[in-house]
């Protein structure tokens, strides 16, 4: 068996430990399920009726997608958190299995969760309304943003989840952080809407990037909401989206396996 291949096994045989201990999970359950209907029918009827009501709910369900992604990075801060707490990595190390298989393993099941959350939050987006406006093949590719964006924030969880003391700790430094990235973008309004400074931090922020993307491709552009700044990150949404998902992984896959070879060598 070549390395390659060896690594692709190994790394399927932790992914399906990992979804097993998900299936086993309430938390999990709720977290991937659960929320995102959540966040879809506060934000859609509570505040939709004064943004545009159902116009508003065709705009606002990209940023939940993004979102609710970008939050289950938490499974992974918290999976490999608690993987070390509990030993094993530890017991790992006594089989002829490489670090990267156990990497790989767990992005991707975090990445099977994702999908299911996804497919949750659409299902529960027709039910309010939301239609895919665009093309079948502008569909793919939005949902193919969306999971190369997902696979992404999952590899920044893994090196907080690696770094962090106890799970306790890698809970809340897995989610601190995101809650004002999600919220400083143009998810649930405009850029446009916001202050100076506030503004051009959403506007470069890469969560904005791929929630416009998203959004056209979807064909939910709304106007009065999707107002373009003439800010090359406004016009150039798709490129930059897929710049920035590629860029976390090209840095954020070394610093891991880096930070996993350390604790591993304890």
């Amino acid at each position: 068996m070549t390395a390659v291949a060896k690594v692709a096994v190994d790394g399927w045989m932790i992914a399906w430990r990992n979804l097993l201990h998900v299936r086993r999970s309430v938390d999990w359950a709720f977290a991937a399920v659960v929320q995102p209907v959540m966040f879809v029918l506060l934000f859609g009827f509570v505040f939709g009726g004064l943004l545009g009501g159902a116009a508003y709910r065709e705009y606002l369900l990209a940023g939940i997608l993004v979102q609710t992604l970008a939050f289950n990075s938490a499974f992974t801060v918290i999976g490999l958190s608690t993987d070390l707490r509990k030993g094993f990595i530890d017991r790992l190390r006594s089989l002829p299995m490489s670090g990267v298989s156990v990497m790989v393993g767990r992005t991707l099941s975090d990445l099977a969760v994702s999908v299911v959350a996804m497919v949750v939050t659409c299902l529960c987006g027709l039910l309010i309304g939301w239609r895919v406006r665009g093309s079948f093949l502008d569909a793919v590719l939005a949902f193919l943003v969306l999971l190369v964006f997902a696979f992404a924030m999952s590899w920044i969880g893994a090196l907080i989840g690696l770094i962090s003391p106890s799970p306790e700790a890698a809970q809340s430094a897995g989610l601190i952080w995101l809650t004002p990235l999600t919220f400083v973008s143009s998810g649930f309004v405009p850029e446009e809407s916001m202050p100076g400074p506030l503004r051009v931090i959403a506007e470069w922020n890469p969560l904005t990037a791929v929630i416009n993307a998203v959004r056209e491709l979807f064909g939910n552009t709304v106007p009065g909401l999707n107002v373009v700044s003439g800010s090359w990150p406004d016009d150039h949404a798709l490129a930059y989206a897929w710049l920035a998902s590629l860029v976390i992984v090209a840095a954020f896959v070394p610093l891991s396996m880096r930070a996993y070879r350390r604790v591993a060598a304890r």
